[in-house]
């Protein structure tokens, strides 16, 4: 038995040594998202009045920079099925879903508190998971499994203005862009892999990667605009 465990550290050890990472950037050149989908009009008030969250006012670029997600697909190596399903919440405050965008892995538990003085009733239509968890208070708080890869929109049925997406990853190797644009997927099995970039409004860019023993890999973006925002 002890010659056992020793063997098993010594392959996951041999693995882990072996493992890369993949870096890249992510260039968008326009503004691509309506920020604004709702007006701030009563009829969209249930109940107690409770002000619609403002945007941030960041610069518009950096904001579709970091809206983008990363992740392989592919075989790679047999650890490539890991999943590390993780726990994460999604708050609804001020009649908009916080965060608005969210990454997790296949077989992960999203939470929703209402963190409202309000009630609201979240749901999705999506293929990958379809879900309605009718309408809750404050304090109150729902959670929902993703067994199934892919991308979840959650909508309020109270609220039209609410929006959110939740991209459910079939492994554990992904990643966000963060404002610059530059993204890292660490701790990468060696392998040949497809690498996905993801934009809510872009759509899907792919591109074929191997990972080496001793090299890391590059792969760059560039999310194509094909018109100006309305």
């Amino acid at each position: 038995m002890n010659s056992l465990r020793v063997l098993i550290a010594f392959v996951v050890l041999a693995v882990g040594a072996g493992a890369q990472n993949i870096t890249g950037t992510i260039l968008v050149k326009k503004r691509l998202t309506n920020r604004r989908v709702t007006a701030t009009v009563s009829i969209y008030q249930r109940g107690t009045a409770v002000k619609l969250g403002e945007d941030a006012g960041e610069d518009p670029l950096e904001y579709e920079r970091s809206h983008v997600v990363i992740y392989l697909e592919g075989p790679g190596s047999a650890e490539a099925n890991s999943s590390h399903p993780a726990t994460l919440p999604i708050q609804q405050l001020d009649r908009q879903f916080s965060p608005d965008l969210l990454v997790v892995p296949v077989g992960s538990t999203v939470s929703f508190p209402n963190m409202d003085p309000i009630f609201h009733n979240i749901f999705s239509l999506s293929k990958p998971k379809t879900f309605d968890l009718g309408s809750y208070s404050k304090g109150e708080t729902r959670n929902v499994v993703f067994p199934k890869p892919g991308v979840v929109d959650v909508y309020c049925h109270l609220h039209p203005n609410m929006e959110a997406t939740i991209i459910v990853t079939p492994n554990r190797w992904y990643a966000r862009a963060d404002r610059a644009g530059q993204y890292r997927i660490p701790d990468v099995p060696p392998g040949k892999y497809t690498i996905v970039a993801w934009h809510r409004t872009a759509g899907y860019f792919r591109k074929s990667i191997e990972v080496e023993t001793g090299r890391d890999s590059v792969a760059d973006f560039f999310i194509p605009i094909d018109k100006d925002p309305e």
